[in-house]
């Protein structure tokens, strides 16, 4: 049994998900919250921590960001589902480098929700375009986890692009041209077989490259 908590101020949206994991045989969710500060407070007393939280990223009082990182402070073992409203890729990797595992967008149907706290649970991560082909293979397979060629420049962009920073941003710093930075992003793009940057911040988190402990 996958035991889940919520934590969304939209309390109609909370009551449907939980209603949609109370219908699967393996999930259960032993705690709900309008926000972070609440969820913390909650699991503090809790007679069984949850396996899995899922957070929204925008909460009154206390965000996304906020409670993940505390969740990962406070129970390092329990794994987080970022809940977004819109696939924004600097959101999405803010909070994974907060230490969520994965995001799933709001919009996302009963299955793909099961599925997402599944792989989460399992295996640890969960992103739409990183469960089929190269990605899966690369990332559950710890000897292949980094046997992915890359030259010191795409190696320096990829570790870059787990930052805030825009491709502009990272153009400047880097000291190169728009147009440079855009052929390392698609060289990776093609190595890695994924096309957004969420992505590529996945990857680099779940291989190893970059660290946020």
């Amino acid at each position: 049994m996958i035991n889940i908590a919520l934590a969304d101020d939209h309390a109609i949206l909370r009551k449907g998900v939980a209603e949609i994991l109370s219908k699967f045989d393996n999930m259960s969710v032993t705690l709900e919250a309008g926000n972070g500060k609440e969820l913390l407070a909650k699991m503090e007393t809790a007679a069984i921590i949850p396996d899995v939280c899922i957070v929204d990223i925008n909460m009154p009082e206390m965000n996304g960001y906020e409670t993940a990182a505390e969740i990962k402070k406070r129970w390092p073992q329990v794994k987080i589902l970022a809940l977004s409203m819109y696939d924004t890729e600097l959101n999405v990797i803010k909070m994974l480098r907060n230490g969520a595992n994965g995001y799933i967008l709001k919009d996302s149907d009963p299955e793909e929700l099961r599925f997402a706290i599944s792989e989460v649970y399992r295996h640890g991560f969960y992103h739409s375009e990183l469960v089929t082909g190269r990605m899966l293979h690369i990332i559950h397979d710890s000897e292949n986890r980094v046997n992915v060629e890359m030259n010191d420049r795409e190696s320096q962009f990829l570790k870059l692009c787990c930052t805030e920073l825009t491709y502009k941003e990272i153009a400047d710093q880097m000291y190169l041209s728009p147009r440079t930075i855009d052929g390392y992003r698609e060289a990776l793009f093609k190595k890695l077989n994924i096309t957004t940057r969420t992505g590529l911040a996945m990857y680099a988190i779940k291989s190893g490259i970059v660290s946020f402990k």
